[in-house]
């Protein structure tokens, strides 16, 4: 935790030395698989895209385009587990190591994190377009199956592309499949001032910060 609020102090701050912060991480999320749900974790390593694992896949329809909760609302149903042991700082996955998926009338889906896979060029995200690593027929027979028409998981390929941020507003950053910053952050402050004057209070997760 020391280190992420060390990391994010130097975004905000350019680097320079800064008074004794005045706010607290009262959690972090961790949303593996974009439009998913997310995970709730203690502490998180930090890569130079963001948290590690953070949005580091997506699904993809027939032609590669990104499916997110705006023209697939199931995928707020999706459900995804990681083990424990990943969210910590040096922690490398194993042949035994999973990415499992559930969702609501569907067998769980468990996903190599450390098995090579084919490369899939076109998979386009927002503006991005490059390549991804495809995470093979059972995952797209999944996620087919569960959409009702034909769909692809899909990993973001690190070693080889690259996803900047807008330089209007961070320049310099990169990101994998992350809405366009690697850090979303959200006050609680600013969430009781919204739902004072909301007929229905909504949950933090409903804004998807990490």
């Amino acid at each position: 935790m020391e280190k992420a609020a060390s990391f994010l102090s130097s975004l905000i701050g350019g680097g320079e030395e800064l008074p004794e912060p005045k706010a607290t991480v009262r959690s972090i999320l961790i949303y593996p698989i974009k439009s998913c749900r997310g995970i709730s974790v203690p502490q998180a390593p930090i890569a130079s895209t963001g948290f590690r694992w953070d949005r580091q896949w997506v699904v993809v329809n027939s032609k590669g385009r990104a499916c997110t909760q705006r023209v697939e609302p199931k995928l707020a149903l999706v459900e995804v587990e990681m083990p424990p042991e990943a969210f910590s700082e040096e922690w490398q996955p194993t042949p035994d190591s999973y990415l499992v998926v559930r969702a609501p009338g569907m067998d769980p889906l468990k996903i190599p994190l450390s098995a090579e896979r084919a490369t899939v060029d076109d998979v386009s995200v927002w503006e991005w377009s490059g390549s991804a690593y495809d995470e093979g027929s059972e995952a797209a027979e999944w996620f087919s199956s569960y959409f009702g028409s034909p769909s692809r998981l899909v990993r973001f390929k690190e070693a080889s592309e690259i996803r900047p941020t807008n330089p209007d507003f961070a320049k310099g950053y990169k990101i994998m499949f992350t809405d366009c910053f690697p850090f979303l952050m959200a006050s609680q402050g600013s969430l009781d001032a919204l739902n004072e004057i909301l007929k229905e209070p909504v949950p933090m997760n409903r804004f998807r910060p990490k």
